[in-house]
């Protein structure tokens, strides 16, 4: 199982996303991911970058690195658009780029409503998500943001990978049984907890585990030099 963590970037600078990428290759991660917010989750008032540049700057700096939004969200731009963004970083990053996509929710419903973006219903955006998984399909791997039974019957349909954010190891495991998985989610409380959760993680059949900005580096070199 490959470990990707995610990037502070509800910042006004880049420089802390770049540190923390830094910070990943000198441990050994597999991984960088960054949010596809307008702003923070519930906090209007805080900035958040936008994660394809901050992505392509790192993905130029360490080849090592896979790179991805976690997730980017349809509707938000056109699907031309999109595709274009994911395409685009993969020229600067060749084989090395998750196009993890998904429909957004009602969690993330104001950010479209500020901005003037339509609220489309759920049938429309996973249409819209359909419709960018063929595009990318064959370029990159493809992560839908596991949500509604819709939407995962949806990957399954078309083979691509369920990305389970904060779920059970029970939950993933019998995702797994269907088809490929991955899971998102924060650091375990205690964070002692993170070797744990990646084996248990790694023994259900995610294919990836993608922690919260505070993982703690040190936990895990230790588990990833145990296994």
């Amino acid at each position: 199982m490959k470990v990707g963590v995610l990037l502070p970037t509800f910042q006004t600078s880049a420089e802390p996303a770049l540190e923390a990428a830094q910070r990943a290759v000198d441990a050994g991660l597999d991984g960088v991911f960054a949010y596809d917010h307008l702003w923070p989750m519930g906090s209007p008032q805080r900035p958040a970058l936008a994660p394809f540049p901050v992505l392509a700057s790192i993905a130029a700096r360490h080849e090592s690195l896979v790179v991805g939004p976690l997730v980017a969200r349809v509707g938000l731009v056109s699907t031309h658009h999109l595709v274009a963004a994911f395409t685009t970083l993969a020229t600067v990053a060749p084989g090395r780029v998750i196009a993890a996509i998904g429909t957004g929710d009602r969690l993330s419903a104001d950010e479209n409503l500020a901005y003037g973006l339509p609220s489309l219903d759920a049938a429309s955006r996973r249409a819209l998500l359909a419709e960018t998984a063929h595009e990318l399909s064959g370029w990159m791997p493809v992560w839908f943001g596991a949500g509604a039974p819709a939407t995962n019957a949806l990957a399954r349909e078309l083979g691509v990978t369920v990305n389970m954010w904060n779920a059970t190891v029970g939950a993933v495991e019998d995702q797994a049984g269907e088809g490929p998985v991955s899971w998102a989610g924060p650091v375990p409380s205690p964070s002692s907890r993170t070797a744990d959760l990646l084996d248990d993680l790694a023994r259900a059949g995610a294919s990836w585990a993608v922690l919260g900005a505070d993982l703690d580096l040190g936990l895990f070199r230790e588990w990833r030099a145990s296994n």
